[in-house]
């Protein structure tokens, strides 16, 4: 996907104005490949946490074990068994 589609993706969601958004996508466009996979695998882990906190508050009686099928179970699912469940 384009960086200024996924930016567009998020424009309606913060406050962030046009001019600072666009100093965010430069600085975005100037990152070595390997900053980005190291801004992923952050995003990857906030997501991963919050999933796992949801998934306490709703399921308080579960084991931190059964937690952690619900949310492999919930991501077959989501993204598809061969990505998941491997």
């Amino acid at each position: 996907m384009h960086l200024q589609c996924i930016a567009r993706l998020f424009t309606d969601l913060f406050d962030t104005s046009p001019e600072i958004e666009a100093i965010q996508l430069n600085l975005l466009r100037q990152a070595s490949p390997a900053r980005k996979l190291e801004l992923l695998a952050q995003m990857n882990a906030t997501v991963r946490t919050l999933a796992l906190s949801g998934l306490r508050t709703r399921h308080p009686e579960d084991s931190q074990d059964f937690i952690q099928r619900r949310l492999a179970n919930y991501s077959c699912l989501t993204i598809g068994p061969v990505s998941a469940c491997r």
